[in-house]
């Protein structure tokens, strides 16, 4: 029967506090750590089990004795950040009045304005030719707010500000959000999509670290800044990685939480405290973590609280009864904050109503912002988070403080513009005040003064996107490995893929630069021989031996490694993939990626980051490694890809490919780099690559140009029968050599010759014609153009079989420019484990499927006797019967 344990005497309790305070005195706070470490450890060697927590009281981690001297003039900065705050405020009512459903964001910045001006004013660093300079992730709802302080800068003028949102004609307006796509001379980091900025601003961090151990750039004064709101959090990318940051001891990192306690519709955590929460993710994960919760003016109550009952009553509140304290009066907070109890209600008893309504939260205070980030900048050994606390539309009074409908508020009446203006104090009269002006002081100014020379001794503005103009020596084509482009062996193109890489690595001018990404899948794709060549990174090189050290292919990790081996993790993966693609314009280095990962595994797992990668105007190459919904045969449904080249249609800046044979491999590799590195494009690459081993053939001669353009003519037999009766059959990836094979069938069973073509680009083929429909429609008086595709068919008038690896709807690109009846095959539907053959012939597309689909289209156009299509069904060993592969 369990005893209830008897309390400890309070006399006895007095002299354990007298012995901590003690130590304490004698020995700071690294022996009382020490201390109660030891104690702790003697307790669980005695059996006792202690409780875990791993949270702080809900008060401040830096004490107020324990602040460094603010070092700013807070008069001056106060009233530049009112400036900022009243036009981030005016440039979304104004564009909102203009065009009603515009929509924009005020209450995002309203509550971060305190965060992100102590970091302008006394943190960013901006590169220069002195230093790489600080990398910052904004907040991406606060963007008005970065436009603003921009415009106060002279970087953006009245005219951009007035057509906020309004971005046609191009280059006249300003972005919703971050977008360097639309905006590439000013912002950085896409990060309005929840969730992808945290997750890329870690393996940002991680990759500045990668690029100093590896020699290439000294990166050590920089650090990466990432604001995140606290209703970002639930993103699962948000805090997917944050154990890297720990693990990789990243003190170049520093999160800053804008714990509004706001959401969209509502609180984040009505009936929590989501500043607990989060404190217990990172401080568990191995983050310094900060709390910046309550402002000076809670100092001197927390002084006087010597029996520690405001800090309990602090930690029992939950987060939706802290929002209604900020839209209730002070009376309301003294009855339900300090009633509870006698010695709570009469530690306020000299303050009035209107001051308790006042008591300032964390984030919203200079002093304590700037405290946070000080030690965040001066923490050795681990990433940091900075905890801060502050109302979500701060300064919009009854137009939305606080309240639910905050993050939607996007107008306000006269009444509460003349409400904001007095409260922050803008120069601007009663008049005026109704058609909210951009207010800009004079240059000679003390605000305008005071701004400019933080930002001068800071190294510059931010954010800024400076691309460098160098330009990397691509090594020709007839530098690449001879097997690859020569053929005479067998391999899959994900071999020919490794070759590839492996010649590039050894390359003088590009060598160094090359960044090989891959998940964990190196022995899958046959890559394992770089293990060796060039090591795995690792921020700590090598503490083992590995099992397989006696092994020439052994398991090598090395602190100047260049390969990025991610383990399981294709967002993690994706996002070193981005800082490396970016490191030309962020870094003025180029560097270039190479992200080698199981297909199916990309788009469809990862496809808001590489569209943010599009965003970011990433250089690189993805390469979509045992692709193919029937060539990966063994794998079955959630590994079997048939649909990426579908998704890369959708990306504009992305160039995707799907080579059957090594030299086209080879070609189009060569011609990225010479495009992106060579020439200065932004623009980067999807290349699907697959495992089946076959014969690779020499590279037919002047075959560049069709590659690149996406078709080039293969076997062509002698056309000793009718134009009129020649089929064209076009393959791509490994199921050319079905469309092969039924050009084989086709002459000898049937006496029909057909013309083979490899298409590995319906994409490409598809872009440029629609541009050159395009231009022939808006320019109807000049002489009409003709596209590749029109030009390579314009003597062929078919029909046309297209079968590839994919889904139907990848060919079916390019259906309106054929000339001629157009039969398209495919991988619609679920995949299956089975054989490659029997996966072909149950997806229809098998040599014998395309044979019989050309038959049938001859039929259709009356060149072939359509009463032999049901023998010819037999001959070929089609069942009519079989489930419809699309719904089975």
């Amino acid at each position: 029967m369990d005893e209830t344990p008897q309390a400890i005497d309070a006399g006895e309790l007095d002299e354990w506090f007298e012995s901590l305070d003690d130590l304490l005195h004698r020995h700071g706070p690294d022996g009382v750590r020490q201390m109660m470490s030891v104690l702790q450890e003697r307790a669980y060697q005695n059996g006792v089990a202690m409780p875990f927590t791993a949270n702080t009281p809900y008060i401040n981690t830096i004490r107020h004795d324990q602040q460094p001297r603010f070092p700013g003039n807070r008069a001056i900065e106060r009233r530049i950040k009112s400036l900022i705050r009243w036009n981030a405020m005016a440039m979304v009512v104004r564009a909102n009045a203009a065009s009603s459903g515009i929509g924009g964001h005020i209450s995002t910045y309203a509550s971060a304005a305190t965060l992100l001006e102590i970091g302008f004013n006394h943190f960013f660093q901006a590169r220069n030719e002195d230093q790489f300079g600080d990398f910052v992730y904004f907040q991406g709802h606060a963007a008005p707010g970065i436009y603003a302080r921009a415009f106060l800068e002279g970087r953006l003028t009245e005219e951009q500000l007035i057509q906020f949102r309004q971005e046609i004609p191009r280059g006249s307006g300003l972005s919703s959000y971050p977008h360097p796509w639309l905006m590439p001379d000013f912002w950085q980091f896409p990060t309005v999509s929840m969730g992808l900025g945290p997750i890329s601003a870690i393996y940002h961090a991680r990759f500045l670290r990668y690029l100093e151990h590896r020699g290439l750039a000294d990166t050590s004064k920089s650090h990466v800044w990432c604001y995140v709101g606290d209703g970002e959090v639930d993103e699962p990318e948000t805090l997917g990685a944050i154990t890297l940051a720990s693990r990789e001891h990243l003190d170049n990192l520093i999160f800053v939480i804008n714990c509004n306690l706001q959401r969209l519709d509502g609180p984040v955590r009505g009936n929590g405290k989501i500043i607990q929460e989060l404190e217990a993710a990172f401080r568990g994960a191995g983050w310094n973590c900060l709390k910046v919760i309550w402002g000076s003016d809670w100092d001197p109550l927390l002084e006087d609280d010597e029996d520690g009952l405001l800090v309990k009553r602090m930690g029992e509140v939950v987060d939706g009864q802290y929002q209604k304290y900020v839209v209730e009066g002070g009376a309301y907070i003294r009855d339900h904050f300090f009633g509870e109890n006698k010695e709570l209600h009469d530690l306020v008893d000299h303050l009035s109503d209107e001051q308790l309504q006042k008591l300032n939260r964390g984030g919203h205070d200079p002093e304590k912002v700037f405290a946070a980030y000080h030690a965040a900048v001066n923490h050795v050994g681990a990433p940091t988070v900075i905890l801060a606390k502050t109302i979500k539309g701060y300064g919009l009074g009854e137009a939305g403080e606080g309240r639910n409908i905050t993050h939607q508020q996007k107008k306000l009446n006269e009444e509460e513009l003349r409400e904001f203006r007095s409260r922050f104090a803008i120069p601007i009269g009663d008049e005026e005040v109704a058609k909210a002006p951009l207010h800009r002081p004079a240059d000679d100014s003390p605000e305008m003064e005071y701004l400019l020379k933080r930002r001068e001794a800071l190294g510059g503005f931010l954010p800024a996107r400076t691309p460098t103009t160098d330009r990397l020596e691509i090594p020709p084509l007839d530098k690449f490995d001879k097997k690859v482009l020569h053929g005479g062996v067998e391999m899959a193109t994900t071999m020919a893929f490794g070759r590839i890489i492996s010649d590039l690595l050894k390359d003088k001018n590009i060598g160094k630069r090359i960044v090989p990404i891959i998940p964990d899948e190196a022995r899958t794709f046959g890559m394992e021989a770089l293990f060796r060549q060039c090591g795995i990174y690792s921020s700590k090189g090598q503490l083992y031996e590995p099992v397989d050290a006696d092994q020439v292919l052994y398991y090598k990790e090395a602190k100047d490694g260049q390969i990025l081996e991610e383990g399981i993790n294709e967002a993690g993966a994706i996002s070193s993939f981005i800082a490396a693609g970016t490191a030309y314009s962020n870094l003025g280095v180029n560097m270039v990626p190479f992200y080698i990962y199981y297909s199916m595994f990309g788009f469809q797992r990862v496809g808001d980051l590489i569209w943010a990668a599009a965003d970011s105007r990433t250089k690189g190459f993805l390469v979509g490694g045992t692709s193919g919904r029937t060539t990966l045969n063994g794998e079955g449904l959630q590994h079997q890809d048939g649909q990426s080249q579908l998704y890369a249609t959708t990306v504009p800046n992305l160039r995707a490919y799907d080579p059957a044979y090594s030299y086209e491999v080879a070609v189009i590799v060569q011609d990225g780099l010479r495009r992106m590195y060579g020439e200065g494009e932004e623009i980067f690459y999807y290349m699907s690559v697959y495992n089946e081993v076959y014969d690779m053939p020499a590279m037919p001669e002047g075959a560049e140009e069709g590659i690149l353009k996406g078709l080039h003519p293969l076997s062509q037999t002698p056309a000793d029968k009718s134009s009129s009766q020649r089929p064209q059959l076009f393959g791509s990836g490994p199921i050319l050599r079905e469309s092969h094979r039924a050009q084989a069938i086709l002459s000898e069973k049937y006496d029909i010759e057909c013309d083979v073509w490899s298409v590995t680009s319906y994409s490409e083929l598809s872009r440029d014609a629609q541009a050159v429909e395009r231009w022939n429609r808006l320019h109807p008086d000049e002489t009409p153009q003709h596209s590749f595709l029109e030009t390579s068919l314009s003597n062929h008038s078919g029909p046309f079989i297209a079968a590839s690896d994919n889904v139907r709807l990848v060919p079916e690109q390019i259906r309106q420019w054929i000339p001629g009846r157009y039969v398209t095959l495919g991988t619609d539907g679920f995949g299956r484990s089975a054989s490659r053959e029997g996966l072909r012939r149950h997806f229809e597309m098998n040599a014998e499927n395309i044979a019989f689909a050309t038959l049938s289209a001859l039929a259709a156009d009356g060149k072939f006797d359509k009463s032999r299509l049901s023998e010819a069904i037999k001959a070929l060993g089609i069942d009519p019967e079989q489930v419809n592969p699309a719904c089975a």
